[in-house]
């Protein structure tokens, strides 16, 4: 029987998900594939936009905005591999807080969802 509570609620609420976003971030910027993509950002504010964000969807995937996403990463130049180095760093994140398995396919889920509204392969 599948549970009715929410992703949020199921991965242990929003001090989860805000543990994941600094363990992920950490790993990003120690990455040099990708750590440029944030040389001129403000990683406070970055990171708190990605915990309200993943903590907001999470609680309820139809508050998910596409418009906003295309939005905020439009000038971003991302590549398929790029994206795929931000999710194998989330996924090691989440391991890193001994999140189940099927909790971390259902995150993965959600972000290869939310792919398509990020790269911009115009």
């Amino acid at each position: 029987m599948e549970s009715e509570d929410s992703l949020l609620v199921r991965l242990g609420g929003v001090d989860t998900v805000n543990s994941a976003i600094d363990i992920f971030y950490s790993k990003v910027l120690a990455d040099e594939r990708i750590n440029a993509f944030f040389l001129n950002t403000d990683m406070s504010k970055q990171k708190d936009k990605l915990k309200i964000f993943l903590s907001y969807s999470f609680s309820d995937p139809t508050n998910y905005s596409a418009k906003n996403i295309r939005k905020a990463h439009s000038s971003i130049d991302l590549k398929d591999a790029d994206f795929e180095t931000f999710t194998e760093h989330l996924i090691y994140s989440l391991e890193e807080l001994n999140v189940p398995g099927n909790l971390i396919d259902e995150v993965i889920a959600f972000t290869l969802n939310v792919k398509k509204d990020v790269i911009n392969n115009d």
